[in-house]
């Protein structure tokens, strides 16, 4: 894996030390980092399908349909 080395604020630091050291859902400030890149990049990928959809107009699709048919599309993404 590629190696980085950023800059934090203060704050930001012990934010992500408290996340951490308190939650222990992480091993360390790296995991953590890691898991809210990947969240940030499903949350974006969810924003811009919502984008197109708002531009889609009406659908006829049932919900149950429309489940589906995200679900497909969530098993097929790399």
């Amino acid at each position: 894996m590629p190696r980085q080395s950023i800059t934090l604020t203060e704050k930001n630091d012990a934010w992500l030390r408290q996340q951490v050291e308190e939650a222990g859902e992480y091993a360390n400030k790296s995991e953590l980092v890691n898991d809210l890149i990947r969240r940030a990049r499903r949350a974006e990928i969810i924003n811009h399908r919502l984008a197109i959809a708002e531009k889609s107009g009406v659908s006829h699709q049932s919900p149950a349909d429309m489940l589906e048919e995200f679900k497909k599309r969530q098993s097929e993404e790399p």
